[in-house]
């Protein structure tokens, strides 16, 4: 059933205000992708908390467009179009792209990553960084080592007083 102008205008003031807020969006095109296969990167996507939307090229461009953003690879826009959008720079990029790297059927042609076009390229480099709850752990991990190393290091003169008082008492 066609769209009705007023949802057309709906849908593409939500892919505007996707482009404006959205810290990361990656653009894909599929073809010949299974039921299966959709579903299981759709229920991957909302456990990370990833908008997925496949939407026409034609809004596509012409959000792009308003939006004044010309680096919009149309040439490569040929098959179904979908939009991913996070507030995790990462997340989306690292399911997708491991998707893509397991169906052949679907391919990453670039995105925004805060308001600035990246390419595929660029979103494949970046789903091998880790998340952000990963980089949170590690440094508080190295933060706490010197702590740990310090702590260990006076219990140690501790340890040598105890361990010698001991010595003592057992020869007495």
């Amino acid at each position: 059933m066609a769209k009705t102008k007023l949802q057309k205008e709906n849908m593409l003031n939500s892919i505007k205000s996707k482009i404006k807020d959205s810290k990361s969006l990656i653009i894909s095109v599929f073809d010949k992708l299974n039921v299966n296969a959709d579903q299981e990167l759709r229920s991957e996507l909302r456990k990370n908390s990833v908008e997925h939307e496949v939407i026409k090229k034609t809004l596509l461009t012409k959000a792009f467009g308003e939006e004044k953003m010309t680096d919009l690879p149309e040439d490569q826009l040929i098959g179904n179009i979908s939009i991913s959008s996070s507030e995790d720079e990462v997340m989306g990029a690292k399911v997708l792209a491991k998707f893509a790297k397991n169906n052949e059927g679907f391919k990453i042609i670039g995105g925004l990553l805060n308001n600035i076009w990246a390419s595929a390229d660029k979103i494949n480099e970046l789903s091998k960084l880790p998340t952000k709850p990963e980089l949170i752990a590690k440094t508080v991990g190295t933060i706490k080592a010197p702590l740990s190393s310090f702590v260990n290091v006076l219990s140690g003169n501790l340890r040598g007083l105890v361990n010698a008082l001991n010595a003592i008492k057992n020869n007495k």
